[in-house]
């Protein structure tokens, strides 16, 4: 049976230092970030939803994640999120965590992050932010300092600042075996613990004081089971959304803002095509497509119309057309007369 967490037995004077300057890179990363992807769906099963500008959208397989994201799921759904560092998420059923912030480069030293779970049960595994840089998850009552490793974390419905209503906080070995630790702490920054070892995990109780307090976990084999598949699934995800997020980056920076350009264009053109189609069915179209040529004989017909007084019949016969003469040999019988006359 692995050992007990420990449990830090005073406040620890460095938690609140490291907890406020976690907020400052929110206002100075999130106009920079807010508009460009930071993540992408990696696994969808059921239905997920995503509310941004406060307006909920269902979610799809390779969807871009934003910053302040609020990423939720329905009854018998799960969705995996992976972001740019490979940090990676699974919800499980009725869950939501929110994107608070995050910054990341390839390389940089100023990385963090900051994910707020306030409902579910959901599964994490850390990557480069929690390797290089300052990767937090803050739940109703606790707030994590994660520092590369998998995780656990089990909200209930109700939980809040005031009511922790038992989180759940679980350390669990990654997909190399390793096992990191997550250092934890109340909301006001002083430290609670620290998990260090395999399958155990912590429990925020409400103690003496309107103080929290973070009890030893006992994990039941049933439960550790249980956890066992839900950390699984994280893994995949991670290793599946790693992939497309290199694809969707990729994709990105070869067509920068190609999509839109080459749709909106594109929608003139058949309007131009459906306008030319619209064309031929008025009666002067067909004469500019060749057809003039019978209109015009029509029209000269009906000058000789106008020309039937018949003296200068003879004048027009030698610039008329073959058939104009056909037309005027009605009119010579009349002639014949004066030329029996003659005789």
């Amino acid at each position: 049976m692995a050992a007990p967490p420990t449990a830090a037995p005073a406040p620890s004077p460095a938690a609140p230092a490291a907890a406020q300057p976690a907020a400052s890179p929110v206002q100075d990363s999130s106009q920079d970030s807010a508009s460009e992807p930071i993540g992408n769906v990696a696994t969808l099963t059921g239905t997920a939803t995503v509310t941004r500008n406060n307006v909920p959208t269902p979610l799809k397989l390779k969807d871009d994640i934003f910053l302040n994201d609020a990423l939720n799921t329905s009854a018998n759904s799960k969705l995996g999120v992976t972001f740019n560092d490979g940090t990676t998420f699974n919800l499980t059923a009725n869950a939501q965590i929110t994107v608070d912030n995050y910054v990341y480069q390839d390389g940089g030293q100023q990385n963090a992050a900051l994910f707020d779970i306030t409902r579910g049960t959901v599964a994490f595994v850390a990557a480069a932010v929690a390797k290089t840089g300052d990767m937090k998850i803050s739940t109703p009552s606790a707030s994590l300092g994660i520092r590369g490793t998998t995780g656990l974390v089990e909200v209930p419905q109700g939980a809040s600042a005031n009511n922790p209503s038992n989180v759940a906080i679980k350390l669990y070995p990654d997909p190399d075996g390793r096992v990191g630790h997550i250092d934890v702490s109340d909301r006001a920054g002083t430290q609670l613990g620290s998990l260090t070892q395999g399958a155990s995990g912590f429990t925020i109780r409400a103690g003496a004081g309107g103080r929290f307090t973070a009890a030893p976990l006992m994990i039941s084999p049933q439960q550790a089971q249980r956890d066992q598949g839900i950390v699984r699934q994280v893994h995949a995800a991670q290793a599946v959304g790693r992939q497309i997020v290199t694809q969707q980056r990729a994709l990105r920076q070869a067509n920068p803002n190609r999509n839109n350009l080459r749709n909106n264009p594109a929608r003139p053109g058949p309007q131009r095509q459906n306008n030319l189609q619209q064309r031929p069915g008025s009666p002067q179209q067909p004469g500019r497509q060749g057809q003039g040529q019978p209109t015009q004989p029509n029209r000269q017909v009906q000058q000789p119309q106008l020309r039937q007084p018949r003296q200068p019949a003879q004048l027009q016969r030698p610039p008329g057309a073959p058939n104009r003469p056909a037309a005027l040999r009605p009119a010579p019988p009349k002639k014949p007369p004066p030329k029996e006359k003659k005789r």
